[in-house]
């Protein structure tokens, strides 16, 4: 698409009147520095204050912004959806629109994923300006990310990254809850792996105060973990289940034989014994037993679910595709000969 837009820069939004015109000022100035064609997506998650209106005077003002509004608030991942779904550059742009994020990075960012190669650049805050209680979680957040994708990020959070324009349309659909927090995981998940990263500048906050409390950092790590054990067994949920089912089942079973053997041998030696039922071992067992057969009937009750989505939606994506031209030009041929034969 030579016509294409080279950027779309996406911003997401939540009450935040008194920082979108300095913003809008700000990337309008780098687009004119850097002669680049663009659009800015604003898109606003139920703000209550003027925040709205602030967008349709600046779209009425300037041809290159857009706007999205929901109804009510949805949350950062439902509106980065509905952005990815709607916008048009090459390159997407995400950032915040508190002023915290530079657009003096975007040049660079661009760079990076046109020239470099990258499918997804994302930024890593190195030096914040943010209180120890936030510092913290985010490392320990951060930390817990690498260790279950194998994604190799200093900063998953961070609201500051660039995309490819395939990437955000294969991944948009499969977001849901606040997985805004995972997309660099999701995107790797979805066979792009080549994932950067770039030191950018963290401003502190100008305007307002943050619309996020510690409680994302206790979500952001069931999130990930979440997000872990669907990617790895959405599609064999009998290899968990399964493997669970029958551990339990063997360890239960052994227990049981072991409790009832030792019975057996006291009697046939004449010594005094006690009921099996008497030992608490024999519950033990019996409810491992139990908890075994019930895993693995979910297992299994999961396969079949599975085969009966699987006509329906797929979820790989084709990396390329050679010898296109000659399919299209042998199709009607083809067609010819299969209604001859038929």
């Amino acid at each position: 698409m030579t016509n294409q837009l080279q950027l779309t820069v996406l911003i997401p939004l939540y009450n935040e009147d008194e920082s979108l015109p300095e913003l809008h000022d700000w990337i309008v100035r780098v687009m004119a520095e850097h002669n680049f064609s663009y659009e800015i997506l604003f898109v606003d998650d139920g703000s209550t204050d003027q925040s709205w209106a602030i967008v349709q005077r600046l779209a009425g003002q300037n041809p290159h912004v857009r706007g999205i509004r929901f109804g009510r608030n949805y949350g950062k991942t439902m509106a980065l959806q509905a952005g990815f779904q709607d916008a048009q550059g090459q390159v997407i742009i995400t950032m915040d629109a508190d002023l915290q994020d530079s657009p003096d990075e975007i040049p660079e960012l661009y760079r990076m994923i046109t020239e470099d190669g990258y499918d997804l650049v994302s930024g890593w805050k190195q030096k914040r300006y943010d209180p120890i209680t936030k510092t913290l979680p985010t490392k320990l957040f951060n930390a817990v990310s690498r260790w279950v994708s194998g994604v190799q990020l200093h900063d998953f959070n961070c609201g500051l990254k660039a995309y490819r324009n395939n990437v955000v349309k294969v991944i948009a659909p499969t977001l849901y809850g606040d997985m805004h927090r995972n997309l660099p995981i999701v995107a790797n998940w979805n066979g792009f792996r080549k994932i950067g990263e770039k030191v950018v500048q963290h401003r502190a906050r100008k305007y307002g105060t943050t619309k996020f409390g510690l409680e994302r950092f206790v979500n952001g790590f069931l999130d990930v973990l979440v997000i872990g054990f669907v990617h790895r067994f959405s599609k064999r949920p009998m290899h968990i289940f399964g493997l669970l089912g029958t551990l339990s089942f063997f360890i239960g079973t052994v227990l049981a034989i072991w409790i009832i053997a030792g019975k057996l041998i006291n009697i046939a030696q004449g010594i005094k014994f006690r009921n099996a039922t008497d030992n608490p071992l024999f519950y033990f067992g019996l409810v491992a037993i139990i908890l075994g057969v019930q895993l693995f009937l979910a297992g299994f009750i999961g396969e079949m679910l599975v085969r009966q989505s699987q006509p329906k939606t797929t979820d790989s994506v084709i990396a390329e595709r050679v010898g296109t031209e000659q399919l299209t030009d042998d199709l009607p041929a083809l067609v010819s000969r299969q209604r001859l034969t038929t």
